[in-house]
């Protein structure tokens, strides 16, 4: 039976929340992450690490949590009528790093794994995950190194896995009520339990090593570009852009409050500050109306060059 080493999984995502918070940390050297223990009445428990007011990041959060439960929010089991009567398990890492200089892009990534089990039956399991960047202030080279890292990833486990994992990230974080893309999208995965438990386990560890290689790169080059009140006026009405989804359209939002999680750690993801401007409307041929135009493209092929 290919049965999940579940604690070489938790392992796992409990280095990388180490590694990820250790790394931020360093680049920022102003703040360190504040740590929270917390425990769930039906199961489980986490650690939330938020970084606030820093240097560089205005705030960033990385959080792993390890929850169980007897049987599953009736949401979830309304898509998996599979899952019914099963006891399950859920762990990850997620953050969300929010910078100061608008011209450093909001950055999300998460990785996760699932497990439901009844006795006499099979497990189900599965991993999900990937990364996604919001910029404000668009760079071409820093999108292009963004999906060059992932399709670079991608490459040992197949040549279409990047043109679908990115096709899927695409279509996750698009903004139906808007009609606009989140951000130049990155990988989105989920319900990976296929050829086999090593293969998924071996891909969501490159996922989750390879954000830092994707994003730090891009924080380092732009946190020294001078910014004023017109650029931060921009990068908090367009933060509305990312509230608005992760409230109406998240899945792991929803799940994570229907499931009894700690609702500080979950809204987490929330920036700190942001704004909402009636029928906003950029200057025609302005920097602002350069985000829209040339980088919130729905599908964009990054790479084509």
């Amino acid at each position: 039976m290919n049965y999940p080493d579940i604690c070489r999984v938790k392992a796992f995502l409990l280095g990388l929340q180490e590694t990820i918070c250790k790394k931020i940390t360093e680049l920022d050297g102003k703040e360190t992450f504040l740590e929270q223990t917390w425990e769930r009445a039906e199961g489980g428990g986490g650690r939330s690490r938020v970084l606030a007011q820093g240097a560089i990041f205005e705030q960033a959060g990385v959080n792993f949590s390890h929850i169980q439960g007897a049987q599953l929010p009736s949401s979830a089991t309304a898509h998996r009528p599979e899952l019914a009567g099963r006891s399950y398990q859920a762990m990850g890492v997620s953050l969300v790093i929010h910078p100061l200089n608008p011209y450093i892009p909001t950055s999300h990534a998460n990785v996760r794994f699932f497990i439901a089990e009844k006795e006499g039956h099979e497990p189900v399991w599965w991993f999900g995950g990937g990364f996604d960047l919001t910029p404000y202030y668009g760079f071409e080279e820093d999108m292009v190194h963004w999906h060059t890292v992932a399709k670079e990833l991608c490459m040992p486990y197949g040549s279409d896995t990047y043109a679908k994992y990115k096709d899927w990230c695409d279509d996750y974080f698009f903004l139906k009520h808007r009609n606009e893309p989140r951000g130049i999208g990155g990988l989105f995965y989920d319900d990976l339990n296929q050829p086999d438990f090593e293969s998924c386990f071996n891909f969501t560890q490159d996922v989750g090593k390879g954000f830092l290689d994707a994003y730090i790169p891009i924080v380092e080059k732009r946190h020294h570009h001078s910014w004023g009140e017109r650029e931060r006026q921009f990068q908090l009405y367009r933060r509305g852009r990312y509230v608005e989804f992760n409230l109406v359209w998240d899945r792991g939002t929803l799940f994570g409050l229907q499931s009894g999680g700690r609702t500080e750690s979950i809204l987490m993801s929330m920036p700190p500050l942001v704004r909402w401007e009636y029928d906003y409307h950029p200057e025609p041929g302005s920097a602002e109306a350069k985000l829209y135009t040339d980088f919130l493209v729905h599908k964009k092929d990054w790479l084509s060059k």
